[in-house]
C-alpha cells in the first residue's frame, strides 16, 4: 500500500548509509569508479567491507540492484568473518543499504526487515530507538564514500574524518583518511589561489600510526618535496619502495616524485610495473604520458633537438592521453594535454575536436575553465593564427571573476597581445576597451582612464567604455 511505502521511505532517510549521504552520479564516473574500487578490491586497501559497500551503491547507480545484492553478500561475509563479535555495530551502513535497495525493487518486506535490524542493533548499542547513532566509523566510510566522488566533496570528507576524530584521535585510519583530504584540499587550492591548512603535520602523524601504509609514505615525500626538502622525501619513497614494490597505489606517486625530481625514465619504469599490476588503470596511463612530455620538454631545452626523437615523444604523448580521453571522458585535463600535443603534432583538426570535447565537459570547475580558455586562446593565438579569436577566449576567461592560475594567464596573454596590437597601430576600440579592463582589474586606475578615453575616441557612443570611464573617475 502507498501509506507504508511512504513511511517506508521516510524511516530510510533517516538511515546512515551510502542512499543518504548525497553522493550524485552527475558528479562522477561511474565506470571509472568501478574499475578503481575493484582495483582495489584485488589489491587489498584499506578495509573491504567499505569497498564492497561502495561498489554495491555503485552497482545501484548503474540499474543493475542484483549485483548490488551481490556486493553487500560479500561485504556482509566478511564482517563475519574479521569481526564475530561486533557485528551489530560494524553491519550498519550495510544493512542500510540493504533496505534501500530492496526498497528500489519494490520488495518492500525485506526492505522493512533490514530496517528493523539497523533499529534493533541501535538499541542494543546506544539503547536509542532511533536509527543512527553518531559511530565514529560510520563517519569514517562516509568520508572515504566522499573521497571517491571527486573534488566537489573534499571539504565534506574532511569533516567527516574531523568528527570521527573527535572521538578517537589516536585512530590510524581516521588519521589516514583526515590527512588524505587535507594533502587533496591542498592541491586544489594551490591552483585556485585559495589559501588552505597545510597537509604536512596530519601527513606525518597519518605515517606514524600507520606504518604498512606506503600510499601515505607517498603523499607525505610529495609533500616534502614541494617544500624543497627532496632527500627526506626519497628517503620515504626509499622505505615504501621496499615494503610494497609491486603495489599501484603507492607506486604511481612514487613515480610521481621521480617525474618531479627530473628523473624520468626511473618514473617511467615504475609506472610501466603498476600498469602490469592494474592495466586498466587511466590514471597510470596519464602520468605515462606526463613522463613522456617531460622528456620532450628535456630535449627541446637541448640546443640541437633532433627532430625524428621529438617527433617520436610527441606520439608517445598523443598514444597515451588518447587512451585517457577514450576511457575517461570526463578527465578534464587528459583532455587539454592530449589537444595541446595534438597542436603540436600540426594536426590541427583532431586538436580543435578535442579542445570542443573538453568545452563539453558538465563538471568543469571555474579554475578549470579558465584555464581551458586560455589554453584553446593560445592554440587561436599559435596554431591557428587567429587573433581575434585568441582576444575573444582569453577575455572570456578574464570575465569568470574568480581568481585562478588560469585567469592569471588569461590576463598576461591578453595584456601582451593587446598592447603589441595597439603598437602595430591598431585603432580597434574593442583593443583600447579590454586592455582598459585589464588595467582597471590591476587597480592601474590612471592607465585604465587613458585606455578608455582612447576607446571613446574610436567609438563616442561605446555605454560599457563610457560608464566604466565615469566610474573610475569618480574613483580617483
Amino acid at each position: 500500500s502507498t501509506i507504508s511505502k511512504n513511511s517506508l521511505k521516510n524511516s530510510l532517510m533517516h538511515l546512515e548509509c551510502y542512499f543518504t549521504w548525497t553522493l550524485l552520479k552527475e558528479d562522477v564516473d561511474l565506470d571509472n569508479l568501478e574499475d578503481s574500487i575493484g582495483d582495489q578490491i584485488d589489491v587489498g586497501c584499506y578495509e573491504k567491507v567499505k569497498n564492497y559497500n561502495l561498489l554495491s551503491y555503485v552497482c545501484h547507480l548503474k540499474h543493475s540492484n542484483e549485483e548490488a545484492l551481490e556486493n553487500l553478500r560479500k561485504a556482509e561475509e566478511l564482517i563475519q568473518k574479521y569481526h564475530p563479535n561486533e557485528i551489530d555495530k560494524k553491519s550498519l551502513v550495510t544493512w542500510g543499504n540493504y533496505a534501500w535497495i530492496y526498497y528500489y525493487m519494490d520488495r518492500y518486506k525485506e526492505a522493512q526487515a533490514y530496517l528493523s535490524k539497523v533499529e534493533n542493533s541501535c538499541k542494543n548499542l546506544a539503547n536509542t530507538a532511533q536509527l543512527k547513532i553518531q559511530l565514529p566509523e560510520i563517519y569514517a566510510e562516509q568520508g572515504w564514500a566522499l573521497l571517491k566522488f571527486g573534488r566537489k566533496y573534499y571539504n565534506s570528507a574532511k569533516e567527516c574524518f574531523e568528527k570521527a576524530l573527535s572521538k578517537e584521535p589516536n585512530n590510524p585510519e581516521f588519521n589516514a583518511g583526515y590527512a588524505i583530504a587535507t594533502y587533496r584540499l591542498e592541491e586544489i587550492s594551490y591552483r585556485s589561489h585559495e589559501e588552505a591548512n597545510s597537509s604536512l603535520e596530519p601527513l606525518k602523524r597519518a605515517v606514524e600510526l600507520n606504518q604498512t601504509d606506503t600510499s601515505l609514505m607517498a603523499l607525505l615525500a610529495l609533500k616534502l618535496q614541494d617544500l624543497h626538502q627532496v632527500e627526506e622525501g626519497e628517503r620515504y619513497i626509499e622505505k615504501a619502495m621496499q615494503k610494497t614494490p609491486n603495489l599501484p597505489y603507492f607506486l604511481r606517486y612514487a613515480a610521481k616524485f621521480y617525474r618531479k625530481k627530473g628523473e624520468v625514465d626511473k618514473a617511467l619504469e615504475i609506472l610501466q610495473t603498476a600498469l602490469a599490476v592494474t592495466p586498466k588503470s587511466t590514471f597510470l596511463r596519464h602520468q605515462i604520458g606526463l613522463c613522456y612530455r617531460a622528456k620532450l620538454r628535456q630535449l627541446n631545452r637541448t640546443r640541437y633537438s633532433p627532430r625524428d626523437q621529438v617527433e617520436m615523444l610527441i606520439q608517445m604523448c598523443i598514444l597515451h592521453f588518447k587512451a585517457v580521453v577514450d576511457k575517461k571522458p570526463k578527465f578534464f585535463t587528459a583532455h587539454t594535454d592530449l589537444a595541446i600535443m595534438y597542436a603540436k603534432a600540426k594536426m590541427y583538426q583532431e586538436a580543435e575536436e578535442i579542445f570542443q570535447k573538453a568545452f563539453r565537459i558538465n563538471t568543469l570547475t571555474s579554475d578549470e575553465k579558465q584555464l581551458l580558455l586560455y589554453q584553446y586562446g593560445y592554440f587561436q593565438h599559435y596554431s591557428k593564427k587567429s587573433e581575434s579569436e585568441a582576444i575573444r577566449y582569453y577575455t572570456e576567461g578574464l570575465k569568470i571573476g574568480k581568481d585562478s592560475y588560469g585567469r592569471d594567464m588569461c590576463k598576461t596573454a591578453l595584456k601582451q597581445l593587446l598592447e603589441n596590437r595597439i603598437q602595430r597601430g591598431s585603432r580597434d576600440e574593442a583593443d583600447f576597451g579590454t586592455l582598459g579592463l585589464i588595467h582597471q582589474l590591476d587597480g592601474e586606475k590612471r592607465k585604465a582612464i587613458e585606455c578608455y578615453e582612447k576607446a571613446i575616441e574610436h567609438n563616442p557612443d561605446n555605454e560599457e567604455y563610457l560608464s566604466a570611464l565615469y566610474e573610475l573617475r569618480l574613483s580617483l
